[in-house]
């Protein structure tokens, strides 16, 4: 079944052969290889974010004991950031001009990705698949070389919780705990997007910066400012310590968090399983710990490779299944691409993928891209946590 369940990914990889180099503007490719690069914050404030490079590097491992993409192995060198902006930028540079990769993909985070996105863009570097749901990668008039990530971005996230709050509660009041960043900020963005001229009058702020012990003073001040309904957007540290802070205190708005912060084992475990229940979520992915996809062919594909490629990883931390899915998404590109890997060919590549189905996508949600939009993802479902684990309901519903 295993043997079977990864050779079902088999379609999208050619087996290796004698290729020619790519032509012109092709740094980082030879005959038989594709050199790229990522940074990960392997230590730092954000470590959980780290497992999606350690799930890429083994996609790749797979891809290339299949025999690569087109004759070629993909070479993925990924090094550690610490989720630090200045460090991005060093290890950015080694990564193109030391390491002469072609391009970069998937590194992680919404600040660390902005300090480099105009060196890279002024060289004319692929920045693919961002590791972040931030809207402003879509802005492929000013930054034509940066798509977004294989993920709902939180501007559509926060449209999506906004309206689910009017329908249930429309004259509620909504509070808003967010990082001081473009990652927080954008859950604004998608609010004040459904609410008009009543955002100002409905909406309460609280804001955290990344490097703060805790955010207990936040919850407070929200719960003191009767709000109906809080939404998170949080990294899974911060997370987890909303989720404990706010059933510490007796409060029961309406809670909405993050789904990058959503893991049982970094966030609803270390802040008390039974602190959740009730919170809400959105999901693009199968999530591994909900049984009813154990007999789903695509959930059996990626067990099947985390059983072969990462056997001691934990198989219930859905970043495994992020990478999974944006490491097909970058094999399809190179695949369209054939023995043309410049960079402008990847590009264009990369903007012009169309409903694109992965095995790990919720049913109803693909992958599409132009060039005007740079947005891979732009479905996603509610879910709530019951206690032991998410439960989607509702219809798969637009971000737009």
């Amino acid at each position: 079944m295993r043997a079977t369940a990864i050779g079902a990914f088999a379609a999208l990889v050619l087996a290796a052969a004698g290729r020619p180099a790519a032509a012109e503007n092709a740094p980082g490719v030879s005959a038989s290889e594709i050199k790229i690069g990522q940074t990960m914050p392997y230590s730092g404030p954000v470590t959980a974010f780290g497992t999606l490079g350690k799930g890429e590097l083994a996609f790749f491992d797979m891809i290339n004991a299949q025999g690569g993409v087109n004759g070629r192995k993909i070479r993925l060198i990924s090094l550690d950031d610490g989720y630090a902006p200045p460090k991005t930028v060093e290890q950015t540079r080694k990564l193109v001009e030391q390491d002469g990769v072609a391009f970069l993909f998937s590194s992680i985070g919404t600040a660390t990705n902005t300090a480099v996105q105009k060196y890279l863009n002024d060289h004319k570097i692929p920045q693919l698949f961002i590791g972040s749901g931030a809207s402003k990668w879509g802005n492929y008039r000013q930054f034509p070389w940066t798509i977004g990530g294989v993920q709902g971005t939180f501007r559509a996230e926060g449209r999506i919780y906004a309206r689910y709050i009017l329908q249930q509660k429309p004259a509620a009041r909504i509070g808003v705990l967010y990082q001081n960043d473009d990652f927080g900020k954008d859950y604004f963005l998608g609010l004040k997007d459904v609410l008009g001229d009543r955002f100002e009058r409905s909406v309460v702020a609280q804001s955290y910066e990344f490097t703060d012990p805790t955010i207990d003073s936040q919850i407070v001040s929200l719960q003191a400012a009767a709000v109906d309904a809080i939404i998170v957007g949080a990294t899974p540290k911060f997370a987890a310590q909303a989720i404990r802070k706010v059933y510490d205190i007796g409060w029961k708005p309406m809670f909405f968090l993050s789904n990058v912060a959503i893991w049982v084992n970094s966030v609803m475990k270390p802040a008390g399983m039974e602190k959740g229940v009730g919170i809400v979520s959105s999901a693009y992915v199968k999530d591994p710990t909900d049984t009813g996809w154990n007999d789903d062919p695509g959930m059996r594909q990626w067990r099947a490779f985390m059983a072969k490629y990462m056997p001691d990883a934990d198989a219930s931390d859905q970043n495994y299944v992020n990478s999974f899915n944006s490491g097909m998404v970058l094999v399809q590109v190179l695949k369209q691409c054939g023995d043309d890997l410049s960079r402008e060919n990847i590009l264009k590549q990369a903007t012009n993928l169309h409903d694109l189905a992965l095995p790990m996508l919720l049913p109803g949600i693909t992958v599409s891209t132009s060039p005007t939009d740079y947005y891979p993802v732009k479905r996603m479902q509610l879910m709530r946590w019951d206690g032991k684990q998410w439960v989607r309901f509702g219809e798969v519903l637009s971000g737009t």
